[in-house]
């Protein structure tokens, strides 16, 4: 078996760049559910790794800058990449349970 009939290496099947797979939209090429500048509800859902809060809007990722999960807030867009964009919060509705319990 040669690494060029399909056996190894690249082919049309399996998991590609072009698959899709795991129901995620793409939004490279196409356009962005969200504009900067403009504000968005939404509700926070987890936190990154480099601690910012995560949330979406029609699944576009947006990273919340000292967003808290579960928290619920009105975001103001600062920057729009081709695979997720950036945000900072303008205005909470709800804190997280632990912390609002806490002040």
């Amino acid at each position: 078996m040669s690494y060029n009939d399909g056996g190894f290496g690249r082919s049309n099947r399996g998991y590609g760049r072009d698959r899709g797979y795991g129901g995620n939209r793409r939004f490279d090429d196409g356009p962005k559910p969200v504009e900067t500048g403009k504000e968005y509800d939404v509700s926070i859902t987890e936190i990154s790794r480099k601690g910012d809060g995560i949330a979406r809007v029609e699944g576009f990722v947006i990273f919340v800058k000292n967003g808290k999960a579960g928290q619920n807030a009105k975001i103001k867009i600062t920057q729009v990449g081709g695979r997720f964009a950036s945000g900072e919060i303008v205005e909470s509705s709800s804190q997280p349970a632990a912390e609002s319990a806490a002040e």
